[in-house]
């Protein structure tokens, strides 16, 4: 029986044009669901097969192999975070808005596992060949997303001047996806929601100290 909510059990694929899309479409929301709830380890033919109530074979017709799936799963998730993402910070003018901003999609993340699917992905690319090479371009498109996001929160401030927004931005990236493990591991988010704070705090702190210096006048300099 499928477990993903699917309307009826598909056995075979005489479909064409919209019925093949939505099987596709199907089997992607089973790796989705598999990837949050059994891990990369557990995301077998046979275990997203069943959740979409299709025959294993489908999943090789329409994406040749497992690993190709996953990653479909993976670019689906990316696509549709990148669009709320997107949303949450074209508001933040400045860097503690961008921090609300990240407090307040990291949360959802965590709540719907949205994060989990990349980290397991990135567990899984240790263990099976070529897959690391495309999650690593995918998750340097979430770095060039936020260092975007940074470079237009943080211009006109000190934190411009001291942190070059890219490697600002491989930080955030590396800090979100350890933060998201660790809440995983732990069973708590109330340590990474902290941190949040104590970096909202700091962003005002930066904030109130105003535009870096650019002349000796500036400076406080004199001839």
């Amino acid at each position: 029986m499928a477990r993903s909510g699917t309307s009826r059990r598909l056995v075979g694929d005489g479909d064409v044009g919209g019925r093949s899309a939505r099987t596709r479409s199907l089997l992607v929301d089973a790796a989705i669901e598999t990837l949050k709830e059994e891990g990369f380890a557990g995301a077998s033919a046979r275990a997203i097969a069943a959740r979409a109530g299709c025959n294993q074979a489908l999943i090789f017709y329409h994406f040749g192999s497992v690993a190709n799936l996953l990653l479909a799963a993976l670019d689906a998730v990316s696509v549709a975070r990148r669009e709320r993402y997107a949303e949450a910070v074209e508001g933040a003018t400045s860097p503690a808005e961008l921090v609300d901003a990240a407090a307040a999609i990291f949360a959802e993340d965590l709540e719907a596992g949205h994060a989990t699917v990349l980290v397991e992905m990135i567990a899984g690319a240790a263990s099976t060949p070529g897959l690391g090479a495309e999650v690593g371009t995918r998750i340097g498109a979430w770095r060039g997303f936020a260092e975007q996001a940074i470079d237009s929160a943080a211009a006109g401030t000190p934190l411009a001047a001291l942190f070059p927004a890219g490697e600002f931005a491989h930080g955030v990236v590396a800090l979100y996806l350890g933060l998201e493990l660790l809440s995983h591991l732990e069973g708590d988010r109330a340590a990474a929601l902290r941190l949040f704070e104590r970096a909202k705090r700091l962003a005002l702190l930066v904030e109130r100290l105003g535009p870096p210096a650019t002349s000796p006048t500036a400076l406080g300099e004199t001839r």
